[in-house]
């Protein structure tokens, strides 16, 4: 089926889109250029850019150029902010516009789209509210122990020049989650979306250009792998945000170690929902199906283990397999469409591989289990059981719709289950016992603990994981402050 799109999505597309370097919108330096492709029909959509390391430079020149004239990070924090709020009031306005760009470029069913955009637009008023109201520390009274009277305080600083490598599997979030609490604290940017999907990045910069960022403040560069690694060695970048997998991480801490440029790393997941059998099945059973299927399971912080406690696992696993049936599988414009394409063939290969591994090492499939590639990277949202914790499924990310499921006896045994990871980004707890609610919080070893739902990120709660996970948090004043330097002034006073 043929979906209409809006005029100005199609005009969007059918440019080739340059990129953003100074303010100015350029060819690459060396010609190159690269298709985009939708994974829900396998057209081609656009033609991008391929930044070369020769691009990387100027990029790079022209954000170190504009912290260093004080062209944002010198501006009065009040001035910054009404750019920002400027700017998210243009987003708003175009909320159709962009939300069809995202599920042509990453395939999301387009009412997930509208709210992972409207989490965006939220971040940024949030951080641009913050601009000028996080502060140092006036310490009046510092002594040193021969008398001598001291006034000290602390500051906070801009951290300078940073570089935003972004996923494939949330455009637009995650470009604004680096983005919106980097320029609120005064740093110029140069971001470097998903190859697979760059188009949110390149309407986002053009409508903050519109809402009065100066040149050279933000800058986009589209490419692959290449491009990124180009950002990360760069010796003028002060701070790598990245979120990705927990590999590609590891190798940009090493890149990272040589000049030790501050790093924020959001990474790989595996996990844990936990079903108490005194929790009310009838909100957690859709609360967990949609912890792994939204967004076709392309989610970090997916709850792609279930442990149901063994009263109630029968029926909590009847009631999912039920409930994942009624889910559509299909084109994202669909508005009744659930479950958009995975990413790629080699995603859709990859989740496939883990699904024949899971059967192979004996664990069985109540639901789903297979997929169609005869035109989009269509995969059922699939349940298996009977799962062993050694097995990959059991451990390993998938990044894709499939739900390991496995019962328990008690609290301490699915704790010890649920903790038995390298990763630590999220955890669900259900269950009407607000005790036993705070004692599992305490005990997961999770960055983000949601009980009685299930995800959801708010401006103002600071979002990262534990172990491999990745390092630091993203929102919240935490978020803030990660783009900034802490600087203490202590000033001798005469007696």
């Amino acid at each position: 089926m043929n979906y209409q799109i809006l005029k100005e999505t199609s005009n969007f597309l059918s440019n080739k889109h340059k990129l953003l370097i100074d303010g100015h919108w350029v060819d690459s330096s060396d010609g190159n250029s690269f298709d985009v492709f939708t994974p829900a029909n396998k057209n081609k959509i656009a033609e991008v850019c391929f930044a070369s390391s020769q691009d990387v430079d100027k990029a790079v020149s022209s954000a170190r150029n504009s912290f260093d004239i004080g062209v944002w990070s010198g501006m009065k924090p009040l001035d910054r902010s009404k750019i920002l709020w400027k700017w998210a009031d243009l987003l708003e306005s175009k909320i159709d516009h962009i939300s069809e760009i995202e599920v042509l470029d990453n395939g999301m069913p387009v009412l997930i789209a509208k709210t992972f955009i409207q989490y965006g637009l939220d971040w940024i008023r949030y951080f641009a509210g913050m601009t000028d109201k996080v502060l140092g520390k006036n310490i009046s009274s510092a002594l040193t122990g021969n008398g001598e009277n001291f006034h000290s305080y602390t500051s906070l600083e801009p951290i300078g020049v940073v570089g935003l490598i972004l996923p494939w599997n949330g455009p637009f979030g995650t470009f604004l989650i680096k983005v919106a609490p980097a320029l609120a604290a005064g740093c110029s940017c140069i971001v470097k979306p998903a190859e697979d999907t760059p188009l949110s990045a390149l309407l986002l910069a053009e409508t903050a250009l519109e809402a009065g960022i100066p040149p050279g403040v933000l800058n986009v560069l589209t490419g692959d792998a290449s491009t990124g690694e180009a950002l990360v060695h760069h010796k003028d970048v002060d701070k790598i945000s990245f979120t990705g997998s927990t590999s590609v991480g590891k190798k940009i801490v090493n890149a990272c170690s040589h000049d030790l440029k501050r790093i924020t790393l959001e990474l790989g997941g595996k996990s844990p929902c936990i079903i108490f059998d005194d929790c009310d099945l009838e909100s957690a059973i859709p609360a967990a199906a949609m912890a792994i299927f939204t967004n076709s399971g392309q989610v970090c912080f997916a709850g792609s283990r279930l442990y149901v406690q063994e009263g109630v696992y029968d029926e909590f696993l009847k009631g999912i397999a039920e409930f994942s049936k009624g889910l559509k599988v299909g084109n994202g414009f669909d508005p009744d469409t659930m479950l958009g394409p995975l990413i790629s063939e080699i995603q859709f290969n990859q989740v496939n591989k883990y699904v024949q591994e899971g059967l192979e090492e004996g664990a069985e499939v109540i639901i789903g289990g297979d997929g169609d590639i005869s035109d989009g990277y269509f995969f059922k949202p699939t349940v298996f059981t009977k799962i062993n914790p050694s097995m990959k499924i059991a451990r390993e990310e998938i990044f894709g719709p499939v739900l390991a499921a496995t019962k328990f006896q008690d609290l301490d045994e699915v704790i010890s289950l649920a903790n038995d990871t390298q990763y630590g980004l999220g955890a669900g707890v259900f269950t009407s016992d607000v005790n036993k609610a705070h004692s599992v919080a305490a005990k997961i070893q999770s960055g983000n603990v949601w009980v009685n739902h299930y995800g959801g990120m708010h401006s103002a709660l600071p979002f990262g994981g534990y172990k491999q996970s990745g390092w630091g948090r993203e929102l919240g004043e935490d978020g803030f402050k990660a783009y900034t330097e802490q600087k203490t002034v202590s000033i001798k006073l005469s007696t």
